[in-house]
């Protein structure tokens, strides 16, 4: 537009701009309210809907894992306190397989006994293990495999509380067994401090008081593992040419399913990819793979640490596929003695007549005989 004669540009100009200040101001202070109101509206909605405490939670928890990186060597020494965790097998493995090349622990490492439960579901005898635990806490962890069908019910002050690992279904005398043993081991393996690895079923029940088999495992110069060579045909004649040149048929060997090996021997197990798919894929029924893999394996790569015998006593004098199992009504003063008395074997190198620190299998209804006698006849 022309402008009007006599007035200066630059003067009108700077009028205009001072007309339309105050109007801007208005807008900017007009949008500032609209945030403060939408801010405010959603926060009313959350906290009616979720709770004040849940919200303040959420924003605490994504705090929580700074401060954790910055605990620095806790985070490695601390066993995890949720074992149901979503790891596959293949990454579980991979993690428990981790070794520290320097063997001086830079804290103060008090070793554990790792009890690991392969059962289908319920653990009818858990009173008995509650008693045997019982004052001895820091010296022991517990893990559980069960059907992934089952949720334990233990209560809040059970050992057994929380001990459930993630599992899959293990069939016996398949590949799936092995795997369900191997995954106790690599979730008994996250816990830095597990030093010793017993493997037990549901059936099984302490022979002595924990002191004592502690002391016993911990002063081995061996890891318990049954494997011996076997020439008939549950034996050799289980072998397949197959298996070559991983496994010959001179290191063929057969043992029980239930051992106690030390961590380096654990790690072996869990970080294994040689063997694996040979067992996998050659040791099928009739070749029963749990009496065959580990015992196998552990002599081919650390004879000279293997015992040569289990800890766990079975009877298989009644004949069949499995071992005798016991009732209310065999469980007496005369059961154990037979038990404990006539045994040899040798505890580092030397003659021992305590060659058993466990027994199974034991049914439900022998608990309440064996909390009678436990006190007398087991130590505890």
């Amino acid at each position: 537009m022309p402008l009007e004669e006599g007035k200066d540009p630059a003067v009108t100009s700077r009028q205009n701009q001072a007309k339309n200040l105050p109007f801007r101001v208005l807008q900017l202070f007009g949008l500032f309210l609209a945030l403060c109101l939408a801010f405010s509206v959603v926060s009313i909605y959350t906290i009616r809907h979720f709770g004040i405490y849940n919200v303040v939670t959420t924003v605490n928890s994504s705090i929580v894992p700074c401060e954790e990186e910055l605990n620095g060597l806790e985070r490695w020494v601390k066993p995890p306190s949720n074992l149901l965790h979503n790891m596959s097998d293949k990454e579980l493995f991979w993690r428990a397989s981790l070794v520290p090349r320097i063997k001086m622990y830079p804290f103060k490492r008090v070793p554990k006994i790792a009890f690991m439960f392969l059962t289908k579901g319920p653990m009818p005898l858990a009173p008995l293990w509650e008693r045997f635990f019982k004052g001895y806490e820091g010296l022991y962890s517990i893990y559980i495999h069960s059907l992934p069908s089952f949720e334990g019910k233990f209560r809040s002050t059970s050992v057994f509380h929380g001990r459930q690992i993630p599992s899959q279904v293990a069939e016996w005398g398949k590949m799936s067994m092995c795997d369900a043993e191997r995954r106790l081991l690599a979730n008994a393996l996250l816990d830095i401090s597990n030093e010793w690895f017993i493997l037990l079923s549901e059936s099984c029940i302490p022979l002595y008081n924990f002191n004592f088999i502690y002391h016993y495992i911990k002063k081995s110069k061996y890891s318990f593992v049954g494997a011996f060579d076997d020439p008939g045909p549950f034996g050799r004649g289980r072998y397949n040419l197959n298996m070559a040149p991983e496994v010959i048929i001179t290191q063929w060997r057969k043992g029980s399913q239930w051992f106690e090996i030390n961590r380096k021997l654990a790690i072996n197990l869990v970080a294994d990819s040689t063997y694996y798919p040979k067992f996998e894929q050659f040791c099928k029924p009739a070749c029963y793979v749990d009496e065959h893999y580990f015992p196998t394996m552990l002599t081919i790569q650390a004879a000279d640490l293997l015992a040569n015998r289990s800890i766990t006593w079975v009877d298989w004098s009644r004949g069949g596929a499995h071992p005798a199992t016991f009732g209310g009504a065999d469980i007496s003063d005369g059961f154990f003695r037979r038990i404990f008395k006539g045994r040899n074997c040798t505890y580092n190198n030397r003659p021992s007549s305590v060659c058993y620190l466990f027994a199974r299998k034991f049914a439900p209804s022998a608990l309440e005989p064996l909390l009678n006698l436990a006190p007398k006849v087991l130590g505890f």
